[in-house]
């Protein structure tokens, strides 16, 4: 099957960076948000990143034209019945996603494949909202998009071979590079990644170091591009908690238990750097 029509459910700072790349790859785009006003900041950080590129010199205005050219925002999830591909870039909410996938399975005509961007949720609890769990399957970018180059590929028990091998073709033609990983929670990345940030949480509640000593220590130690703190602020407080219950809660691991301080600063809402305040303070 060939993908010219590319779909995609929200349009935040993740769902902006698959539009993006997506119609860099020379797809036709149609992007959803709730509202205007969210439809509108979304495609503003695309013409933000757009222009910061013209500047830079590693595109022409042109070029940047003509791939916003390629981009249709809407608040109607009809418009998703021309599309050959539709990820799906909703927060990590199994009932909402859920919700989605129904509604997608009604609107685009069956050879629509239907793939969801979660980070760690059962792509098959997903796909058993549709009459289609052969056409769906999982396709997760990592933030930002534009820049990281991995994607996880996702494949269920349901998941066809035509279905997986045209949406590796799909994330390849976006400049890639692909890792093909069962339906298990977490997946590969975040169920590496996670226990090492909550056990770097868990050092600083022991006093074993400062934060700033630990990050540096990941930083210069491991080769790692940041510290666990400054990742955990990155990602946000609230993404990296809900990604460790949802594996803790399907298989029971002890690795994945939240510690205590990241839990009070959920409830305090220190978030990171989208609330100003995390592990670390910004402006």
């Amino acid at each position: 099957m060939e993908i010219k029509r590319v779909g995609v459910v929200g349009c935040g700072a993740m769902g902006a960076g698959i539009v993006q790349v997506s119609a860099q790859a020379g797809y036709q785009v149609t992007v959803s948000e709730i509202n205007e006003t969210l439809l509108n900041r979304g495609l503003g950080l695309i013409e933000n990143i757009l222009a910061k590129d013209v500047s830079k010199q590693k595109i022409t205005q042109a070029e940047k034209d003509s791939i916003q050219s390629r981009i249709k925002g809407t608040i109607d999830m009809k418009d998703f019945a021309g599309c050959d591909l539709v990820v799906e870039v909703v927060i990590e909410n199994m009932d909402l996603k859920r919700k989605v996938f129904a509604e997608l399975d009604k609107i685009c005509p069956p050879q629509t494949i239907l793939a969801s961007n979660s980070s760690c949720l059962s792509i098959l609890d997903i796909a058993m909202a549709t009459n289609r769990p052969d056409k769906v399957m999982g396709i997760h970018f990592f933030n930002p998009v534009p820049v990281m180059k991995l994607v996880e590929l996702v494949r269920t028990i349901s998941t066809s071979d035509e279905t997986y091998n045209t949406g590796k073709q799909y994330a390849e033609s976006a400049g890639k590079t692909v890792v093909n990983t069962k339906d298990t929670p977490g997946f590969i990345v975040n169920r590496l990644m996670v226990p090492q940030l909550l056990n770097a949480v868990r050092m600083l509640e022991l006093g074993v170091a400062s934060r700033e000593d630990i990050d540096a220590a990941v930083k210069l130690g491991l080769n790692h591009p940041m510290g666990p703190f400054s990742l955990i602020d990155l990602i946000g407080v609230d993404v990296v908690c809900f990604i460790a219950k949802a594996v803790y809660e399907e298989t029971k691991d002890d690795q994945f238990v939240i510690p205590t301080l990241l839990q009070k600063m959920l409830t305090a809402k220190w978030l990171g750097r989208k609330t100003g305040k995390g592990f670390y303070e910004y402006k």
